[in-house]
């Protein structure tokens, strides 16, 4: 009869992390997200283990230097903010609901205080990054192509446009205030999403501006 051997313990965790290391890198994740808009990126990384409840050493173990902690923290943004615009799309309805249901999360998600630290900090082309931002541009491109069929929004807008608007409306740079300023975003967005609205009432100087065009300014 053939004996059938189990996988070694560390075959087991290299296929799946154990939950509770895979609890402490989120709650090191989390920590350091409202660390970064409170302080800015370089705020201590001891500080940060503090806040998620962990110590210094499983920081280290699972980031090994600060750039990584970042690009996790603003690549984790990132996601759940490609997640906010597929259910957006997914719920159906008013196109130009969907659109707006979706800047309001980015809002409250500080994408405007997170990622210029991106390139303050280390390497922006890095390949998880590079994919982060495609999935958003697509998702986004998506939506606003939606709206645009629908005949309600205004077709002289891109992409581009509206994330400018949405990084300069929603939150001021990192540890300047931001959080106080809460009570004014949704306002300013709904006033500029109002202004997206097809029939447009004026029009804009230039063309649409594409995310390419962002990264050549």
């Amino acid at each position: 009869m053939q004996t059938v051997t189990s996988p070694r313990p560390e075959a087991r965790k290299a296929v799946r992390p154990r939950a509770d290391a895979l609890r402490n890198r989120e709650r090191i994740v989390a920590a350091a997200r409202e660390m970064f808009v409170e302080h800015g990126p370089d705020v201590p990384l001891d500080e940060i283990a503090r806040r998620a409840g962990v110590g210094n050493a499983t920081v280290y173990r699972n980031f090994p230097d600060r750039d990584a902690l970042v690009r996790e923290v603003v690549c984790s943004v990132l996601d759940r903010t490609v997640r906010a615009a597929e259910q957006a799309l997914a719920e159906g309805g008013d196109a130009f609901e969907a659109l707006e249901r979706f800047v309001h999360v980015s809002a409250d998600e500080r994408i405007s205080a997170l990622c210029p630290m991106v390139s303050s900090t280390f390497d922006e082309h890095h390949p998880d990054l590079e994919t982060a931002r495609e999935r958003v541009e697509r998702i986004v491109g998506e939506l606003m192509d939606r709206a645009k069929g629908a005949g309600l929004l205004r077709r002289d807008v891109g992409v581009g446009d509206l994330m400018v608007a949405v990084a300069q409306l929603s939150r001021p740079p990192a540890g300047t205030g931001c959080l106080s300023a809460d009570r004014f975003v949704h306002r300013h967005l709904q006033l500029f999403l109002d202004g997206l609205r097809a029939p447009a009432r004026s029009v804009l100087p230039g063309t649409a501006v594409t995310m390419e065009d962002l990264r050549q300014a």
